[in-house]
């Protein structure tokens, strides 16, 4: 029997938040907790509070502003701590690496999948877990994948509250900004993942005629793509300029379709530039086609509570949820005064099941049918049974 217990703290003090979360989270009992707290908080002082407790794999990151669990949603200013273990019929393996210890991101994720599978004596992997520094997670997902195979992921990207890079990665005793962490979960208890934007796809679509590396969009059928942009979706370049774009474009981003069909994956412009071109938070492939999306605010809020009851119904009922939510539709959120209403939409669909709800820069996930994905503005949800 798979074993998951959720653990939290809005306690100021560093070492009393990560103590108080791991003792909550019966951390000494599992296997692995995956670990998510404010980057106001001395990352340090919260692992030693964590250790005071257990020894056992840690990993996770910060969250954007808030974390939600069953009991409420926590977003106070000096800080906040939660944890989801995992014990019981699970055998876990952890490794992570920062960006400089290799010499591209797909080798370093071939090197924490070696590490992480040679921890499982023997079994294979059923899934995933990933968090990553904000900038080249496709690459790091296709190295454990070179090694494990085609094993759905699940997990977000490190975030701030401010988006100035002010992000941590934790794993186990370590703590860095740019790199990569993972843990490989063996275990004949069923997962089920599921990963969305749900946003509705629009009349405007192009072919992104000129990519320039793998994140920034520079034309949209020979037009620049700000340009191209703001034809279809009525804004000023004036209003999209610069860093305007990262919240001008939250309820209007782009979504590139898979290979399926089934998936339309956000691609979340983040900054324009004096050129016109725009900096997108997700891989692009120049010669294939983008598309406009749209979703209102109250659609936004009422996307959790229905991906959460998509998951009950496909896997009959899951026990617990691990929740990856966009910082980015966190933001827009509140930017419409709608962010208390994360929790009791939240809440509604998982009734007394216990759940951890954290903010990324960046989610990861599959759906049916579907490649492991890399995407922004986007729900990451996972269910679990015992």
């Amino acid at each position: 029997m798979l074993k998951t217990k959720v653990g939290y703290s809005e306690n100021s003090d560093a070492f009393l938040s990560g103590a108080e979360t791991a003792a909550m989270a019966n951390l000494g009992e599992a296997g692995v907790g995956l670990l998510f707290t404010s980057c106001v908080l001395d990352q340090e002082a919260v692992l030693k509070g964590v250790r005071s407790v257990a020894g056992t794999h840690i990993l996770g990151c910060t969250s954007s502003a808030a974390i939600c669990v069953k009991d409420g949603y926590l977003n106070k200013e000096t800080g906040y701590t939660g944890m989801m273990t995992f014990g019981g019929d699970v055998r876990v393996g952890v490794a992570g690496a920062e960006r400089s210890e290799g010499p591209c991101a797909r080798e370093i994720g071939r090197r924490l999948a070696k590490e992480a599978l040679a921890q499982l004596d023997g079994a294979a992997p059923d899934y995933f877990f990933m968090t990553a520094s904000p900038a080249e997670e496709e690459k790091y997902i296709a190295g454990v994948q070179d090694v494990i195979g085609s094993v759905p992921v699940f997990g977000g990207s490190a975030a701030d509250n401010t988006v100035e890079g002010k992000w941590s990665i934790l794993c186990d005793d370590r703590i860095f900004a740019d790199g990569c962490a993972i843990a490989l979960f063996a275990t004949r208890a069923p997962m089920t993942n599921l990963y969305t934007g749900c946003y509705r796809e629009t009349e405007n679509a192009g072919i992104m005629t000129k990519v320039a590396g793998d994140r920034c969009l520079a034309e949209i059928d020979g037009v620049p793509a700000l340009k191209k942009y703001c034809e279809w979706t009525g804004k000023s370049e004036e209003a999209c300029a610069g860093g305007n774009l990262l919240v001008e474009t939250i309820f209007k981003p782009l979504g590139v379709k898979d290979i399926t069909g089934r998936l339309t994956a956000i691609r979340h412009p983040m900054a324009a530039n004096d050129d016109l071109s725009m900096n997108i938070g997700a891989q692009l492939i120049e010669k294939t086609a983008v598309i406009q999306m749209e979703m209102t605010p109250d659609e936004m809020v009422a996307a959790n509570p229905a991906v959460v009851r998509a998951i009950d119904e496909k896997m009959g009922c899951a026990d617990a949820f691990f929740l990856v939510h966009c910082g980015g539709r966190r933001l827009g959120l509140q930017l419409e005064g709608k962010e208390g209403e994360i929790y009791p939409a939240v809440k509604e669909a998982t009734g007394d099941r216990e759940f951890l709800m954290v903010f990324t820069f960046g989610e990861y996930g599959t759906a049916e049918h579907s490649a492991n994905t890399v995407g922004g503005l986007s729900l990451s949800f996972t269910g679990f049974k015992a």
